[in-house]
C-alpha cells in the first residue's frame, strides 16, 4: 500500500482526501495548506493529520497528490520528484509549457512516476464509448458552466476547455497542423468564453466551445466519423451511438434506409452501450497506483498533460 499526501485542502483537495482515505490501494499520510485557518478547520472536521510544511509532507509518503493553485504545481512537484516521489499532478500540469518541460525532465532524471488529473479520460460515458471512437474527422465540443467565481483567476481555455483538448488530443493520432481561435472577456479580467478551431494533419477537424457564463451547465462532445456518429454527455453520463452500415437486400419494412446519390443504401442503427458506474476521481487515483506498483505507463502522462497544456497556450496565443 502506498503512502500518499495532499498538498492543498480546498474544494478539490477535500474530494482527494476523501478518497485516498477510502481506497484500498493509498494509506493517507495527511495533508497540507498554506492557510492556517482552513488547514486547522479541515484537520479538525475530519480527522485528518496536518502536516506543517510542504517537505515534511513530502518526507513522510510515497506518492504527492498536488491538488493546489497552479501557479505552485511546479514548485511542489520539483521538490517531491528530487525526494523520489511519485507524483498525481492537477489538470493543467503546470502555468507554462516550460514548466511542464522540467517537470518531465525531473521525473525521468529521479525516476518518479507522474499523472496529470485529466478526470474526463475517466468519466463513465467516455469509457462506454472510447474504443468506437475510430478516426474521427469531426469533433465539436461544448462546455458550458454556470458563473463561478472560483477558477477565474485564469482564461477559461485553461479552466474548462482543456478538459476537452486532453480527450481530442487522445482520439486524434495526427499532430495538430493549425489553430484558429477567438476569446472575450465578460465579467472577469481574462476570457469567459472562447472557441478554437483546431485542424490536425490527418484532415481531421475540432471545433472547441467554452464558456463560464452560461445560464446552464453542459458537457458534450460529438464525434463524426466513416459510417457512425458519436456523442458522448459528459455531465449526464449519456452516450449515442448512431451507425450505418450496407442495406441488406431485402429490407425490413422498419428499418431505417438512406439512400445517396449513388443509388447506395446504407441502414441506420443504433448502439445502446453500458455505462459503467464509477467514482472518475477514484479512478484515476487508483489507476495511478497500479501504474506504479506494475512499472507501467499512467492512464494520463505527464508527457500527455504538456500537449494539452501546449494546445491551450496556442488557443490562448491565437485571440
Amino acid at each position: 500500500m502506498l503512502k500518499a499526501g495532499v498538498l492543498g485542502a480546498g474544494h478539490l483537495g477535500k474530494i482527494h482526501l476523501r478518497l485516498l482515505k477510502q481506497s484500498s490501494k493509498y494509506e493517507l499520510a495527511g495533508f497540507y495548506d498554506p492557510d492556517q485557518k482552513n488547514a486547522r478547520k479541515v484537520a479538525r472536521e475530519f480527522g485528518y493529520h496536518m502536516f506543517s510544511s510542504v517537505e515534511e509532507l513530502i518526507e513522510a509518503v510515497d506518492v504527492v497528490d498536488i491538488v493546489t493553485p497552479t501557479l505552485s504545481h511546479y514548485d511542489c512537484a520539483k521538490k517531491a520528484l528530487e525526494k523520489g516521489k511519485h507524483i498525481f499532478i492537477e489538470k493543467p500540469i503546470a502555468n507554462t509549457v516550460e514548466e511542464a518541460e522540467k517537470i518531465i525532465a525531473l521525473a525521468g532524471k529521479h525516476g518518479g512516476q507522474g499523472q496529470v488529473g485529466h478526470v474526463e479520460r475517466f468519466n463513465p460515458a467516455f469509457l462506454a464509448v472510447k474504443d468506437k471512437i475510430r478516426n474521427p474527422m469531426f469533433i465539436e465540443t461544448h462546455r458550458l458552466a454556470e458563473f463561478n467565481p472560483r477558477g477565474t483567476d485564469v482564461p477559461v481555455v485553461l479552466d474548462l476547455m482543456i478538459h476537452d483538448i486532453d480527450i481530442v488530443l487522445s482520439l486524434v493520432d495526427a499532430p495538430v497542423k493549425s489553430i484558429n481561435a477567438s476569446g472575450v472577456s465578460v465579467i472577469s479580467n481574462s476570457p469567459d468564453i472562447a472557441n478554437a478551431r483546431i485542424a490536425f494533419e490527418n484532415g481531421c477537424v475540432a471545433n472547441l466551445t467554452a464558456s463560464r457564463i452560461s445560464l446552464k451547465n453542459m458537457r458534450k462532445s460529438r464525434f463524426f466519423q466513416k459510417d457512425a456518429y458519436i456523442s458522448v454527455d459528459f455531465l449526464e453520463k449519456k452516450v449515442e451511438v448512431v451507425k450505418m452500415k450496407d442495406a441488406p437486400r431485402k429490407e425490413d419494412e422498419f428499418a431505417l434506409i438512406l439512400q445517396n446519390a449513388e443509388g447506395i443504401k446504407k441502414q441506420i442503427y443504433f448502439e445502446n452501450p453500458k455505462i459503467p458506474v464509477n467514482n472518475a476521481i477514484l479512478d484515476e487515483l487508483e489507476t495511478f497506483a497500479d501504474a506504479i506498483a506494475n512499472n507501467t505507463s499512467p492512464v494520463v502522462t505527464l508527457t500527455q498533460g504538456k500537449e494539452a497544456l501546449k494546445v491551450a497556450m496556442e488557443i490562448i496565443a491565437n485571440f
